[in-house]
């Protein structure tokens, strides 16, 4: 998955009393990303309204932020009502999905972070890390919260093989109106367009040999990325990659 609880089919009190639940396991550990999804999913898959995602977010977690932070809440916006009471506050830190600047700007208001999907590490720097700035600003927060870029990624020099296996994992991604705005603004126009390119495969997977991938990796945050959320890529006739990935991350992390 992407690290995102799909909100429009979950009301925030019933993912609030999942989410404490886990805490109660595991004090203080839980980072709780929602996001609304998309418009497809939502009215396809569940016969809902998509209507005014970012504004169901915001009400969403307003909620969510007040019941971990002060153990109750009063709410009642357009979107969403809630009022409960739970057994006190939990450490429980909300981070939003974000792919453009508004998604990121709420994020700086009101969350722990905006996390980022397909997203080419330019945006990241151009749109994401203002626009999180900005939030943090208007909500009078000292700093803003980081960036984090979830990461498609992999260790091979068979750049036609990450080709097909990032056409075919991510491909669709263009499709949807967002996340095809997103692209285009962060440089790939093609995205507007119906083929995926091997440009755009390049934008959004970090590939290579180890040396290339831990130097890329190594690079990102000079484009203001904060924290990262790693996803190997799977290639279809060299499983051995997943492995040779998921060493390279691990000793990148205890690099620091």
């Amino acid at each position: 998955g992407t690290s995102i609880v799909p909100t429009f089919p979950r009301h925030p009190l019933a993912l609030a009393q999942e989410a404490i639940a886990l805490d109660n396991l595991a004090p203080g550990r839980l980072r709780l990303g929602v996001g609304p999804s998309h418009k497809p999913a939502v009215e396809r898959t569940y016969n809902f309204d998509f209507v005014r995602p970012l504004e169901h977010l915001r009400e969403y977690i307003t909620i969510l932020g007040a019941l971990f932070r002060d153990g109750k809440v009063s709410f009642h916006g357009k979107r969403l009502h809630a009022e409960a009471e739970s057994t006190g506050p939990v450490d429980v830190k909300v981070m939003i999905s974000a792919l453009r600047h508004n998604a990121f700007k709420l994020a700086g208001e009101l969350a722990e972070g905006g996390i980022s999907w397909v997203t080419p590490k330019e945006h990241i720097r151009d749109v994401a890390v203002p626009a999180l700035a900005e939030g943090a600003r208007v909500a009078g927060r000292a700093t803003a919260p980081p960036a984090v870029m979830h990461l498609p990624i992999v260790v091979s020099t068979d750049g036609q093989a990450v080709f097909e296996a990032a056409k075919q994992q991510f491909g669709f991604y263009q499709r949807l109106p967002f996340y095809s705005a997103m692209m285009v603004e962060a440089g790939f126009h093609e995205a507007a367009g119906p083929d995926f390119t091997p440009a755009l495969a390049k934008g959004i997977v970090v590939s290579g040999s180890e040396d290339d991938v831990a130097r890329q990796v190594r690079a990102l945050p000079s484009f203001g990325v904060g924290e990262i959320i790693a996803d190997p890529v799977l290639l279809a006739n060299d499983r051995a990659a997943k492995d040779r990935t998921i060493e390279l991350l691990g000793a990148l992390a205890r690099e620091g």
